[in-house]
């Protein structure tokens, strides 16, 4: 049986007097994987619920297979609810499916085949089995237990309810039940949020599987890169949202090529209308008809007045054709876009041979135990490990900011930045311009404007704080962080909440700071290209200094 096609025409969406999606179209076939992408607010999560219907778009139609199954943020199940319940929930299809092939099996053993319902019987049956194979509906039972089992959750009791999970637990039986359904169309939104390294591989291998479609919206670069046949680029374009062929890493040389495309042909219609303004103006005043012949264009005039009238008549009509065409369709300047653009990110220390800080026999009950840790002047120290490893309290106590059993010793005058994973600012009344001016003060902010850093929009500035997004929120706390560089810096998951092209440049500005720089993530891609050291975290353990 082929499978349906997800298709949406021309779909219009405004939420809170903004177009969030202006005219989008989407063909999401069988076999294809599809990633969406873009900076924060470009209206990602909002297309994954039009696709879904959950939300109903101003304008424009969605045509949806009659399977789909959408990634909600909160699962649709009170708090009393068990897991069982939800495997049911998840299970129910494949099981219709294999009840009704017997009722219709039975039904066919009774009916003589020369009867005339017989062929009608045997067509419904047909279309039952197709589905049911399609659905590997005779595997549900086994695949469940599989899919607990790889997203972590195969210890947890059928018996335990929702309300005695925590929110990433209920986050990744969300996604187990989805994955135990098979739909004809699946529409995750960051379905990485909350899974370990074997867990993300785990959901990899899965949606390859999946012989429908597949549409994600997600952050995480190293699970674009092995899933996604497809990935469309919501930021804005010449021609609106762009589709590109092929995985994450297809998608960076072809999206930068695109913008120098779409740069130089602006810059091209811009010359030309100044020529074909200029052309016009000029020529049209050389044919001013009150405009008197000099003595030498007397001479002769008879003979070539009407030719030469005629010539540069047609070549004003020409020109001014041409100038009325192109001003109705050249291109849109290319917006500008968020690029990261902060000078050094650390500040360098005096002394570069002693260590800034030294950790020994360092413990923080329950939560972290060191034999020993030395961060140097240059340092670059990736610090990884599962969710309650200690990874933010290893930051907190480098930061000073986190009392602690055992020896700290931090270098006198050392300046320290942390940006924490829960960013909260005392007044979220006041502007983000406000906010940044206040804190820095306004000799520091004036000499690095905000807007230069390219970590927020020039249209945000004046913006609450109360009302940003956590993504921008962080972005505003990195800012204020990287304003006045501090001799360490330490990052908490830095690349949570930003979009792809803001991480990839983090990242890049991180090799040439001439501080040290400590950084916790679970970011798979960020991990894979680490040139420092690293240093793991197990819960429970007594870890010694890192391997260089």
């Amino acid at each position: 049986m082929p499978q349906p096609a997800l298709l949406a025409h021309d779909i219009v969406r405004d939420l809170g007097g903004r177009r969030v999606l202006d005219g989008i179209s989407l063909t999401a076939s069988p076999g294809h994987r599809i990633g969406l992408i873009g900076e924060n607010g470009v209206g990602k999560s909002t297309l994954l619920r039009v696709l879904a219907g959950v939300d109903e778009p101003d304008s424009g139609n969605v045509t949806r297979p009659a399977v789909l199954g959408f990634l909600h943020q909160e699962m649709p199940y009170d708090a009393h609810a068990t897991i069982a319940t939800v495997l049911d929930e998840a299970l129910r299809e494949a099981r219709e499916d294999l009840a009704e092939l017997d009722r219709l099996g039975e039904e066919l053993a009774r009916l003589a085949e020369d009867d005339p319902a017989h062929q009608e019987l045997l067509d419904a049956y047909g279309r039952r089995l197709e589905q049911a194979q399609d659905r590997e509906s005779w595997a549900a039972d086994r695949r469940a237990a599989i899919v607990l089992d790889g997203l972590g959750l195969g210890a947890f009791g059928h018996d335990r309810t929702l309300g005695s999970l925590s929110g990433g637990q209920r986050g990744r039986l969300a996604l187990a039940a989805l994955l135990v359904r098979r739909p004809s169309a699946l529409l995750l939104d960051e379905p990485t949020n909350h899974l370990d390294d074997g867990a993300a591989a785990f959901l990899e291998e899965q949606v390859r599987g999946l012989p429908g479609t597949v549409v994600v919206a997600s952050h995480d670069r190293a699970f674009l890169d092995a899933v996604c046949t497809d990935l469309i680029d919501l930021d804005p374009a010449v021609d609106g949202p762009v589709r590109y062929g092929g995985n994450y890493g297809a998608y960076l040389s072809e999206k930068q090529a695109e913008r120098a495309r779409w740069e130089r042909r602006y810059a091209e219609e811009q010359e030309e209308l100044a020529e074909l303004r200029h052309s016009a103006g000029v020529t049209a005043h050389r044919v001013a008809p009150d405009r008197g012949r000099t003595d030498n264009e007397k001479m002769g005039y008879g003979h070539r007045a009407g030719r030469v009238q005629n010539q540069i008549s047609r070549r004003v009509r020409n020109a001014a054709r041409r100038l009325d065409e192109l001003e109705r369709t050249q291109v849109a300047e290319p917006p500008r876009p968020l690029r990261f653009a902060a000078g050094e990110l650390t500040a360098r220390a005096e002394d570069g041979s002693r260590p800034l800080v030294s950790l020994g026999e360092v413990r923080v009950p329950g939560r972290l135990a060191l034999a020993g840790l030395k961060v140097s002047a240059t340092d670059r120290l990736l610090v990884t490990g599962g969710n309650g490893a200690g990874k933010s309290t290893l930051l907190a106590v480098l930061a000073g900011r986190l009392q602690t059993e055992g020896e700290v010793h931090r270098r006198q005058r050392l300046t320290v930045g942390l940006l924490t994973q829960g960013t909260v600012f005392e007044r979220p009344e006041r502007t983000v311009r406000d906010t940044y001016e206040l804190s820095l003060g306004e000799q520091r902010s004036e000499k690095v404007p905000l807007a230069s850093l390219g970590l927020m929009h020039e249209a945000d500035l004046g913006k609450s704080v109360g009302q940003l997004s956590v993504g921008q929120r962080r972005r505003l706390a990195l800012a204020l962080l990287v304003a006045r560089p501090p001799q360490l810096l330490l990052l908490d998951e830095p690349t949570n909440h930003l979009s792809p092209r803001l991480c990839d440049e983090l990242e890049s500005a991180l090799g040439p700071a001439p501080g040290a720089i400590v950084v916790a993530s679970h970011d798979r891609w960020l991990r894979r290209r680490w040139q420092g050291r690293e240093f793991r975290l197990e819960p429970g353990r007594h870890h010694r200094e890192p391997r260089s």
